[in-house]
């Protein structure tokens, strides 16, 4: 009866319930090393796009136009300007001596080049471009008591605000109002945020020429009370590294006065399919594009089965964020590398102007900015990846001593999170009606799925035999007059334990007939 009733209860088999058990084990370990493999993919591509020299170029440049000081004892440089003076005094000194680079350091003509080597090493590209946006008169009050005192007043700077006009010697586009691009960013400043357009002029590809360039906005009058912003913009290339440095600093004129000082350097692979390395990183986008189908598909058969229940899920809202993240990546991968090469080469036929790879540098920060995120929600699934191999081991273990373990994926990871808090003690240990709370479940368990009183009673039996064995031989929190012993030891003390309980219960059994007997008898 009692194998009956193991085989039979509920019409299904035990052996088809460890069946179905085992392979939900195996999908899971699948699922995990298909993972695993998505994640190792996923790192090297987020981090094969960055390397040591976009840091070293960064830091070379930053110090090269902002940690740069004037001439003499004032030490002004760019991130100490503070008034409209000393901005004239960097643009005079630190920036014309940075920008142009016209002999070797003994003072020899350099050879002939088309444009300026900042460092000899770094080709800066087109021309350098100054830009300045403005505010109109009157778009704030006055109050009547300081009227007689002031009549003119500036608000902050808005798209509302903006001054348009003409102004100064109204002669050639620094005093001529240009009107903004369409898809160009707008700046994110301290006092404001800025969009394209305003006074614009670029700087020649003569030092003599853009010095006299600067005294003469100077000595007209370039900067008024109602200057909000002040852009420098341009780019170098350094074709030893392959990468572009694109270079915007920022100096804002706040409606309180004074100047507030800011910058961007961006150090940024362009050109990204050049080293065989590079083309390595291809393949992984490759793979990167195949595993975004495998898991589509999967998430779609999922849908298709589980229906509206599958929403009930929280993990299954996490596999579709990161799937929509996935999408995005491509898509902002595509977007940015079709914008590159359809605007490079148009921005390098022209060295006599301006050439803007601020817009591609933006894209590209956008891209990098998506891919980041993607890779951090990627951690956090399953982030679980060991607990859940921890909590596998237990399992396998609890299946050596006859116990019916509960293969739910989240109990396993809660179990293993609540044994991690314990052992960093951010978590008080169980107490004794834990245990007996959790014993007490496990022997309701095994009555459902046909496991008769004595042979419940004999597992509980063996789980005693367990526990103190390894709080005699196995604790973490062996004294020093306690002998520790190896895993083999302990292997060997366990498997004996329970092959001894083993015997001991089946010579109750036959003990039992016999006893049976003898009443029968008499």
């Amino acid at each position: 009866m009692a194998e009956a009733s193991r085989w039979h209860l509920g019409g299904t088999p035990k052996h088809k319930l460890r069946y179905r058990e085992d392979v939900e084990i195996r999908t899971t370990l699948q699922e995990l090393l298909l993972y695993s493999i998505f994640l190792i993919n996923l790192c090297i591509l987020t981090f094969g796009m960055v390397n040591p020299h976009m840091y070293y170029l960064n830091k070379v440049m930053s110090s090269l136009f902002l940690d740069t000081s004037v001439a003499g004892e004032e030490r002004t440089n760019f991130k100490s300007i503070r008034s409209i003076t000393d901005f004239w005094k960097f643009m005079e000194g630190p920036l014309l001596d940075g920008l142009y680079w016209d002999s070797w350091y003994n003072n020899e003509n350099l050879y002939d080049l088309k444009s300026s080597r900042i460092y000899y090493e770094n080709i800066l590209l087109g021309l350098p471009r100054v830009r300045q946006l403005k505010v109109r008169n009157g778009t704030c009050k006055v109050h009547a008591f300081f009227r007689s005192l002031m009549d003119e007043c500036y608000d902050k700077y808005t798209s509302k605000n903006e001054d348009m006009a003409d102004f100064g010697l109204k002669q050639h586009t620094e005093w001529k109002y240009s009107s903004p691009h369409m898809n160009s960013p707008w700046h994110w400043g301290f006092a404001g945020v800025y969009r394209d357009g305003g006074y614009i002029f670029t700087l020649s590809k003569s030092k003599s020429e853009t010095l006299n360039k600067f005294i003469n906005l100077r000595m007209n009058s370039w900067i008024t009370r109602g200057t909000r912003v002040i852009f420098i913009d341009f780019s170098v290339y350094n074709a030893n590294v392959n990468l572009f440095c694109i270079i915007r600093l920022v100096a804002e004129f706040p409606a309180t006065g004074g100047i507030l000082t800011s910058w961007q350097f961006y150090s940024v692979k362009l050109l990204r399919y050049v080293s065989f390395y590079d083309y390595f990183i291809a393949s992984c986008e490759i793979i990167f594009c195949i595993f975004i189908i495998v898991f589509t598909i999967q998430e779609i058969k999922k849908l298709k089965e589980f229906k509206f229940a599958y929403f009930k899920s929280i993990w299954n809202w996490l596999e579709l964020l990161l799937l929509v993240l996935c999408f995005l990546t491509v898509f902002f991968s595509l977007y940015s590398n079709m914008k590159i090469y359809h605007m490079l080469g148009q921005l390098l036929r022209n060295t006599e102007k301006y050439s803007d790879f601020y817009f591609l540098a933006y894209w590209h920060i956008y891209y990098n900015n998506i891919i980041a995120i993607t890779i951090f929600f990627a951690w956090i699934k399953n982030m679980f990846l060991a607990i859940i191999n921890d909590t596998y081991s237990e399992v396998k273990a609890d299946y050596s001593i006859g116990r019916r373990p509960d293969f739910q994926l989240g109990k396993m990871i809660k179990k293993s999170y609540n044994n991690a808090l314990e052992k960093l003690k951010l978590k008080k240990p169980g107490t004794d009606e834990d245990k007996k709370r959790e014993n007490k479940d496990l022997a309701e368990k095994a009555r459902r799925e046909g496991f008769d009183e004595k042979e419940i009673q004999s597992a509980e039996q063996m789980k005693k035999w367990k526990e103190r064995l390894e709080k005699k031989y196995y604790s973490t929190e062996i004294q020093d007059d306690y002998q520790t012993v190896t895993q083999q030891e302990f292997r060997d003390l366990f498997l004996y334990a329970v092959e001894l309980e083993k015997e001991l219960h089946y010579v109750s059994l036959k003990l039992n007939r016999v006893m049976r007997k003898v009443s029968a008898l008499q």
